[in-house]
């Protein structure tokens, strides 16, 4: 008799507990959804003013030359939300976001929207430790299992995809800046030179850039020089939660 009646009991528990599954899998694929809208309305925001073929570069590569610049308008952006500093884009992929900056609480957009809402995209993000000005602007983004967010950037893995997508966009109040992907990494977030936002000397620069060379997953070519500007873009890659994957890139236009 007991185990007629603890039989129906543990259906019960079962049917309720994936009730609440699929419950959960709903909001949180409602939340991410809501995401994506708010992010598709700010890029209707932007409006494209001006198209113009980037100017020659003795150094640049074929791809480089071919690249569109476009100016956004940024403003109604920066008078929405005073922590956004910019826009970051990775043309023709995922990546095309705004960027936020605050220094006294750097993670503030880990799990916020652009409103400020809890979010479980986030909003991409500048290092604390960054300014616009600094040697190594790093910017922080989560790898989303729906293929938003830094999601792409894992793509980089593939040699294949940094020749389809050679380039940063980052925009600020100060103008567009390109950057070209010079290396692709995989590492922990303990490592040494990961996080320095500002180089100290020369010596300090170029045994930073010779690591990063050394362990990047395949050669690009591309020497960058003391004094340029690199970006980074950063995201969760692996099983570990300390594991990241980098894509560094260096400043071909200022």
């Amino acid at each position: 008799m007991k185990t007629k009646k603890v039989l129906p009991l543990i259906s019960l528990l079962f049917v309720a507990i994936m009730l609440l599954s699929v419950g959960m899998i709903a909001k949180e694929y409602r939340e991410r959804q809501q995401d994506i809208k708010g992010f598709e309305k700010l890029e209707d925001i932007i409006t494209e003013v001006e198209q113009t073929e980037m100017t020659d570069n003795v150094e640049q590569s074929e791809t480089l030359q071919e690249h569109k610049q476009s100016s956004r308008n940024l403003t109604p952006l920066f008078e929405a939300n005073g922590d956004c500093i910019g826009w970051i884009c990775i043309p023709n992929t995922a990546v095309n976001y705004p960027v936020m900056f605050t220094p006294e609480e750097s993670q503030k957009y880990l799990r916020k929207n652009f409103e400020g809402e809890y979010s479980v995209s986030g909003v991409p993000f500048l290092d604390g430790a960054s300014t616009p000005e600094c040697d190594n602007l790093i910017v922080y983004g989560h790898n989303m299992k729906n293929g938003t967010m830094f999601s792409d950037v894992t793509q980089y893995r593939n040699k294949a995809y940094w020749e389809e997508h050679p380039c940063i966009e980052f925009e600020t109040a100060g103008g567009l800046r390109i950057y070209q992907v010079f290396a692709v990494v995989c590492l922990k977030k303990t490592d040494e030179w990961y996080g320095f936002s500002c180089f100290e000397s020369k010596e300090q620069y170029q045994k930073a850039i010779s690591e990063i060379k050394d362990r990047s997953l395949y050669d690009t070519g591309i020497e960058p020089q003391f004094k340029e500007q690199l970006i980074t873009l950063s995201t969760c890659f692996g099983d570990s939660k300390d594991s990241r994957m980098v894509v560094i890139g260096v400043e071909q236009i200022r």
